[in-house]
């Protein structure tokens, strides 16, 4: 573009312009003077962090019908289409040069030809509307960790939910380009397309998420719904996790948790779970303190394993949140402070519900599929629930009780201990720990599987392995990926321990071996075995509590009686389903990831020895009496 000072001096009003003015930068004018002119809207606002900008903005969602209020003072009500309520993974890729490729796990599409497909959909796709412009920070401002954001957009619902997300990036783009320290910010071009009289989205025909590595931008048309239209959520993780691996830090879908210990201790962890399993009711585990729920980065700063949560703010899965299981999240919910419910049931009153709340079902009311009551089914003949199993809250972390003093430090937390969990109704124990850190890295990280669920469009239930909890969001290929993790450890003083949990074990009757909140006690264990407080039992896949140990902090912890039946039962040693894990990863390895470190195979082999070994010593499936546990 020849003149972006003319499309911008034209286009904007002198408010906006001014405050675009204030940061000197000659390709970010560039970049927002060609996207106002592609994508040709009526009025341009300029968001700059102010009190007023941040005001606008919410009565903005009020005034276009994004949003609608709801009885509680500051709650809001949002709906996505029907078909819109789950990222996409179908019409999500990332675009590269032609001839390059990730492998047959990430979904990729020639930049050229996709480049041009999403910028026709975008041409003139917000006339009529307002155009929003804002700046963000991915980490804390003014840090290492700090990762500069512009995000252009047609839903004021998008900006909203980001500024409870994230943390405010104007004035980070006055300093930085004043400074002439603006050489690398993450750009987002988000479009909600043409909307129906319910401010929903008609065209999902034309959904398209691409992410341009090569020129850090994400591209989102057609869709409201958070995880496509939220740019600096997973659209960024990859622009991230490609930064990462060329500059030798980690950008992970990790929890940041601080667990007390004995005497005020705090020991910090990191946890990666795919969606819906159990990943934010861990991080507001009860007592404890938390630092993020979803996203993390983590250097090496001079030795040490040092981790930000790059957002500040929450957006989470609501169904099955309870005032018996979720006391802190519960009260936040049903307190006066600024949320977002986004597909929920919205009743009469101004309350709102959703799957297992609990209480009463309500007879009728609103929700996703337009006017909704008891017995109402779609097209196919499937019941519609009161609310989406993928519906969610926004919300700011400083809403929380247990939200941690240092969320915003520039320094960040020292990771002690990082953790890898996912839906395993068969194999792995509530709890173990690895021999070591590449022994974690690819026994508990690497191999993670983990049943599918509703946050992602598509069926339920089919088990998948998802290295790190993070295979939809990679933008490397997945043997560097692993590579990355592994070669993290070097020059660290004292490599973070690694565990893997499972909440959702059930016996050989197929009933529950846990129950929701024994996921406390497991975090109890792992905070006294990176203190050296507690011994552990060497099994051939990892070591695992004694039961001593779990029966006094199950007491401590959440008062319930911990019974050597319960212990046996959870800690079988399930050699079969072991050794049938082992075959089914080396296999998806061997056929999908070319580039699988060689050591990922050698461990994997010494792993499957010492299981063979222990089968023939002691049987299928030996109960942990056989090493001492009782």
């Amino acid at each position: 573009m020849e003149n972006p000072e003319a499309v911008l001096t034209s286009r904007l009003d002198e408010r906006s312009y001014e405050c675009l003015r204030k940061i000197e930068h000659p390709e970010l004018f560039a970049f927002l003077a060609r996207y106002i002119e592609h994508c040709n809207p009526s009025t341009v606002y300029v968001n700059n962090d102010s009190p007023e900008s941040i005001e606008y903005i919410r009565q903005a969602a009020l005034r276009n019908g994004e949003e609608g209020k709801l009885a509680i003072p500051g709650h809001t009500y949002h709906f996505d289409a029907f078909g819109d309520q789950g990222r996409d993974k179908k019409n999500t890729a990332i675009l590269l040069p032609a001839g390059e490729h990730l492998g047959s796990a990430i979904d990729t599409k020639e930049r050229e030809a996709a480049y041009a497909e999403v910028h026709e959909i975008l041409k003139d796709i917000m006339t009529g509307r307002e155009m929003y412009i804002s700046f963000y920070c991915l980490g804390p401002a003014n840090s290492v960790f700090t990762i500069p954001c512009v995000q252009i957009t047609d839903s004021s619902y998008v900006v909203h939910n980001e500024y409870l997300l994230y943390r405010p990036g104007y004035e980070e783009f006055v300093r930085r380009s004043r400074a002439g320290k603006l050489d690398l910010f993450y750009r987002f071009v988000h479009s909600q397309g043409e909307i129906d009289e319910r401010k929903v989205c008609k065209n999902l025909d034309k959904r398209r998420i691409f992410i341009d590595l090569y020129h850090n931008t994400v591209y989102s048309t057609n869709t409201q719904y958070g995880g496509n239209s939220i740019g600096l959520k997973k659209l960024a993780m990859r622009l991230a996790i490609r930064q990462a691996s060329q500059e030798g830090w980690l950008t992970e879908h990790m929890l940041l948790l601080g667990v007390r210990g004995p005497k005020g201790r705090i020991t910090y962890f990191a946890g990666a779970y795919p969606s819906m399993c159990g990943k934010t009711s861990t991080a507001m585990l009860e007592g404890e303190s938390m630092v993020g729920d979803d996203i993390a980065y983590i250097r090496n700063i001079d030795g040490i394993a040092r981790a930000v949560n790059t957002e500040r703010g929450m957006f989470g899965i609501i169904q099955g949140v309870n005032a018996k299981d979720d006391p802190l999240l519960w009260k936040a919910l049903n307190s006066p402070n600024e949320i977002i419910f986004s597909n929920v049931l919205v009743k009469a009153d101004g309350g709102v519900h959703w799957i297992d709340k609990g209480g009463d079902l309500p007879m009728d009311g609103i929700n996703y599929s337009g006017t909704w009551h008891r017995g109402k089914t779609d097209a196919n003949g499937k019941p519609i629930r009161t609310s989406h199993p993928n519906a969610r809250f926004t919300l700011a972390l400083q809403s929380l009780e247990t939200v941690d003093p240092r969320l915003d430090d520039p320094a960040g937390i020292e990771i002690g201990a990082m953790v890898y969990g996912g839906r395993d109704s068969d194999t792995w124990v509530p709890v173990e720990e690895a021999f070591d850190w590449t022994h974690g890295i690819i026994t508990k990280g690497a191999i993670l599987e983990s049943e599918t669920t509703a946050a992602t469009l598509g069926q339920e239930g089919v088990r998948e392995i998802n290295p790190m909890a993070n295979i939809d969001f990679l933008s490397v290929t997945i043997g560097r990926y692993i590579q990355m993790n592994l070669d993290f450890a070097k020059g660290l003083k004292k490599p973070p321990l690694i565990f893997s949990v499972n909440y959702f074990l059930r016996g050989k009757d197929g009933s529950w071996l846990n129950e929701r909140n024994d996921k406390a006690v497991w975090y109890k264990w792992m905070e006294l075995r990176v203190n050296g407080d507690v011994p552990a039992i060497d099994t051939p896949t990892g070591r695992i509590p004694r039961y001593v140990d779990l029966k006094r902090l199950f007491a401590e912890t959440i008062k319930k009686e911990y019974t050597e039946t319960d212990y046996v039962n959870q800690f079988l040693i399930r050699i079969p389903e072991n050794l049938a894990k082992i075959e089914r990863v080396t296999k998806f390895f061997t056929t999908q990831v070319p580039d699988t470190p060689k050591i990922f195979f050698e461990v994997l082999e010494e792993q499957k020895k010492r299981l063979l070994a222990f089968r023939d010593k002691y049987g299928e499936d030996p109960d942990p009496e056989v090493l001492g546990g009782l």
